[in-house]
């Protein structure tokens, strides 16, 4: 017996439709499956979870020096006007130089991240902006199972009956 599904497909088909369906449980928490792709997709998604969980708070903070545009009260930023060697005008931003405390990971949480970031997809919201599963990982869904203290079992499979057009069994699976 096989330690994995085949799913009716090619090893690259099969591995595109896993890692879009941890995706989008990662992202929406739920998803609705047939009940073959939820008992393959459950065990990678647990992984991911169990991964972030145990790096959760391995990270330090660096202070770091950041130069940033001056604003208007409407937002445009404020431009000065200089001169060239050869006495042509140009416009040129006025920037202000400013400290603040950014998080810098320890080698093992930067090797998980990159574990998390090899299964899942990028992804974009409703607005077109790029949404980091990675850090959605590390910083919103990881911090939940902190105290609870176990490696897996962060899904959950709810039956919900056979599909109307090929009897296939369908299931919705969540995390907890």
């Amino acid at each position: 017996m096989p330690w994995q599904r085949k799913l009716g497909r090619p090893t690259d088909q099969r591995k595109a439709m896993l890692r879009s369906l941890v995706t989008s449980l990662i992202m929406y928490g739920r998803i609705e499956t047939t009940e073959a792709r939820a008992k393959e997709v459950a065990p990678i998604a647990d992984r991911l979870i169990a991964m972030a969980v145990k790096e959760c708070d391995n990270f330090t903070t660096k202070q770091v020096k950041i130069s940033a545009p001056v604003l208007d009260s409407k937002g445009n930023k404020m431009t000065k006007s200089k001169k060239s060697k050869n006495d042509r005008s140009y416009e040129v931003v006025e920037r202000e130089v400013k400290t603040e405390m950014k998080p810098v990971d320890s080698p093992s949480r930067l090797h998980a991240r990159r574990m998390m970031i090899s299964w899942l997809y990028r992804v974009k919201d409703k607005n077109g902006k790029n949404i980091n599963l990675a850090n959605k990982l590390l910083d919103e869904i990881a911090p939940r199972y902190k105290e609870q203290n176990r490696t897996s079992g962060f899904t959950r499979m709810y039956k919900i009956g056979p599909r109307r057009g090929d009897g296939a069994n369908m299931v919705i699976l969540e995390l907890v």
